[in-house]
C-alpha cells in the first residue's frame, strides 16, 4: 500500500468509529519526523481508547506496524514510522492546536523552497 492509501485508510476507520474533525497534514516536503500527521478528536476518554483499539487491530491486519504510541484518556499519539496518528478529546486539541504548528511548518517550508538563493 501506498501512504496515501494506508491514511485513506486510517481517516476511513476513525470516520467509521465516530472519530470527527479528522484532518491529514502531508509533511513531505517539511523537515518533520513524519510524512504525514492524522488529526482526529475523539468524543471523550474511553472513546479515546475505543479508537485507537480499533486502529491498532485494523491496521495490523492490513500490515501496518506501530513503533510506538503513548495513551492516556485524554490522548493517544500513535507511531507508524511516517505516519503520525493524534486521537485527542477537543479540549486538548484546542489547547495544543497542532494544527497551527503544523500548518505552520508546511508554509515555512514553502518559503524557503520558493526564496531565491
Amino acid at each position: 500500500m501506498t501512504i496515501n492509501e494506508r491514511v485513506e485508510s486510517i481517516v476511513k476507520i476513525l470516520d467509521d468509529k465516530k472519530a470527527e474533525e479528522i484532518e491529514v497534514f502531508n509533511l513531505d516536503d517539511a523537515d518533520y519526523i513524519a510524512k504525514r500527521v492524522v488529526i482526529a478528536n475523539s468524543l471523550n476518554g474511553k472513546h479515546t481508547i475505543a479508537l485507537f483499539e480499533h486502529l491498532k487491530k485494523d491496521l495490523k491486519a492490513q500490515g501496518d506496524i506501530f513503533l510506538a504510541s503513548d495513551v492516556s484518556d485524554d490522548w493517544v499519539v500513535a507511531d507508524l514510522g511516517d505516519i503520525l496518528i493524534h486521537i485527542m478529546v477537543p479540549e486538548y486539541r484546542q489547547r495544543y492546536s497542532l494544527e497551527t504548528f503544523l500548518s505552520e511548518l508546511v508554509e515555512s517550508q514553502k518559503k524557503k523552497d520558493s526564496d531565491p538563493a
